[in-house]
């Protein structure tokens, strides 16, 4: 019944103020446009978003090319599955992800090609368009409309979800399910979306063309299992370490990816809305972004750079169009302007806080008498 609704919710049912007598987002676009300006800094990508992506495509398809060419063989083929996992998680998070909300580069062209490298690691850029740009973005944390925190097998992630008795676990075994994550897409997550969207019309209300849409999934998915997974049978590596070593690469990549989208909205601190019950909401747009997301490990050089800056997710929710590099100069000005608007500002400094925070989140949604539900009278169903 819950996966009906959210496929036949129409997304213009929920609205959010257009009031905000303090100007708050106003104030804090002109401020950022101020920097770019001053600073004569393009918002895009720059000299450091080519080199990752040259990094982060090495990891891909180097270690691939060393397996199909037999220079590793043996248990060699899981290492190098394994860091093409890496690399699968970096081009999702540092480069497709930039590249689909057309903030990699200024030339379109050069975004939508790159968009296409979600294809590349199996993926839908279409599909991921539908549910991140425009769902996940503007419905941040709202229930029935934002898939990220839909109902999913043996996890609730909102306060809205059904309950079931399996979900006091869900803390305990959340991380394996998130390890499933890509394979979920490659396999079958992908064509499911893409029919809710064709039936419920979004992909024509949003300018294309379903018929084509449907093409370019099927085509790219035989390509991909053709490369990645036949080709290098057919080629002789052998499949007990090819299987083995493709699921281990999607393994890593999944868990990477779903972990650090979990610790920017599933943590202490961002709120939770359903769109069936309130589908007026209180606050405006971009104060509803500061209300649902968090931060995590901003001054973790490392995790930025390898996280494509998701870890600064609060000002990538409210600029989404400007390059993820250019984020921790802009979180300077989010946190001094949020400051003066007494907005809450939702950040852990540490991953393993931002980590135990969500654990104890899951944990808090598997009981029928967490803190975080709003209905009390709620039992396991």
């Amino acid at each position: 019944m819950i996966e009906k609704e959210a496929a036949t919710l129409e997304p213009s049912s929920v609205k959010f103020s257009r009031i905000d007598p303090n100007m708050f987002f106003k104030t804090l676009h002109t401020r950022v446009n101020k920097y770019f300006k001053e600073n004569q800094i393009n918002k895009s990508g720059n000299y450091k978003m080519v080199l990752k992506t040259i990094i982060m495509f090495t990891l891909y398809v180097v270690p691939f090319l060393l397996v199909l060419f037999k220079v590793i063989t043996g248990f060699g083929v899981l290492l190098m599955f394994l860091i093409m996992g890496l690399g699968i998680a970096g081009i999702g998070l540092s480069i497709m992800h930039d590249a689909n909300h057309g903030s990699y580069s200024k030339n379109k062209m050069v975004n939508k090609i790159l968009s296409y490298s979600m294809n590349f690691i199996g993926g839908s850029s279409f599909t991921w368009k539908m549910q991140h740009n425009l769902m996940h973005h503007t419905y941040t944390n709202v229930y029935h409309l934002d898939e990220d925190i839909d109902d999913k097998p043996f996890l609730r992630l909102s306060p809205h979800g059904k309950l079931k008795k399996y979900h006091r676990f869900q803390h305990l075994y959340a991380p394996l399910l998130y390890a499933l994550a890509t394979i979920s897409w490659i396999s079958f997550k992908d064509f499911k979306q893409l029919r809710i969207y064709n039936a419920t019309g979004l992909t024509e209300k949003t300018g294309y063309s379903p018929l084509k849409q449907s093409i370019i999934l099927v085509l790219s998915k035989v390509c991909y299992f053709a490369i990645v997974l036949v080709l290098p049978i057919v080629l002789g590596v052998k499949w007990y370490f090819v299987l083995p070593g493709f699921i281990l690469a999607h393994l890593v990549a999944g868990l990477i990816i779903t972990v650090i989208f979990q610790l920017a909205h599933l943590v202490e601190g961002p709120e939770h809305h359903d769109a069936m019950e309130t589908p007026e909401m209180e606050n405006t747009w971009a104060i509803h972004q500061l209300k649902t997301t968090a931060n995590f490990s901003p001054g973790n050089k490392l995790i930025t750079w390898y996280a494509g800056g998701l870890n600064f997710q609060i000002e990538h929710h409210l600029f989404p169009n400007i390059c993820h590099v250019h984020y921790p100069q802009v979180a300077k000005i989010v946190r001094k302007t949020v400051k003066e608007f007494n907005l809450p500002y939702y950040e852990n400094v540490k991953f393993l806080n931002a980590y135990r925070s969500h654990m104890k989140v899951l944990k808090s949604l598997g009981n029928p008498n967490s803190r975080l539900l709003d209905r009390s009278n709620l039992t396991y169903s």
